[in-house]
């Protein structure tokens, strides 16, 4: 009798193997990869709006309700302080999902208040690049910040206490 295996079955094995590894792997850099590119994008407006002149007084009239009723100032605050606060949680992977629920929240006021053709546009149509970050959020919103982050660190450390 034959005891080779059949070369189908190792190239299942195979395949399975390396699928295995990217799992593995995909664990610690996939949600990493998100973290930081949209620490990226959220950092660099932040930094814009810390910067610069509050440009908020000059299209309030068009944001909608209820958003046209909160006072400029604090819309500009809230706005600064979540692109900066929000990405340096992200990138160190500390509170992850309370930060990205947060930017989700930003992100969803700003595409309503300004980039659905109210003001300031990303892109043509003001819809492409948000919705591209909230899409880029859910997996950290519902899988959290993967292994290399301090919110694995700290749930693995504080497990063995338990």
């Amino acid at each position: 009798m034959n005891s080779n295996p059949h070369p189908s079955l190792f190239i299942a094995s195979i395949a399975q193997n390396i699928f295995n590894l990217f799992d593995r792997v995909g664990e610690w850099i996939g949600p990493l990869g998100l973290r930081l590119l949209l620490a990226y994008e959220f950092w660099e407006s932040g930094v814009e709006k810390w910067r610069g002149e509050n440009w908020f007084f000059d299209i309030q009239d068009q944001f909608p309700f209820p958003f046209s009723v909160v006072p400029v100032d604090i819309s500009w605050q809230i706005a600064t302080w979540s692109e900066l606060l929000g990405p340096i949680a992200l990138v160190l992977g500390l509170g992850t999902r309370f930060a990205s629920l947060s930017l989700i929240i930003l992100t969803v006021v700003a595409w309503i208040s300004v980039h659905a053709g109210n003001g300031y546009n990303v892109v043509d149509n003001g819809f492409k690049l948000p919705l591209i970050y909230l899409v880029m959020f859910i997996p950290l919103l519902l899988s959290g910040p993967g292994k290399l982050s301090l919110d694995h660190w700290i749930s693995k450390r504080y497990a063995k206490l338990a």
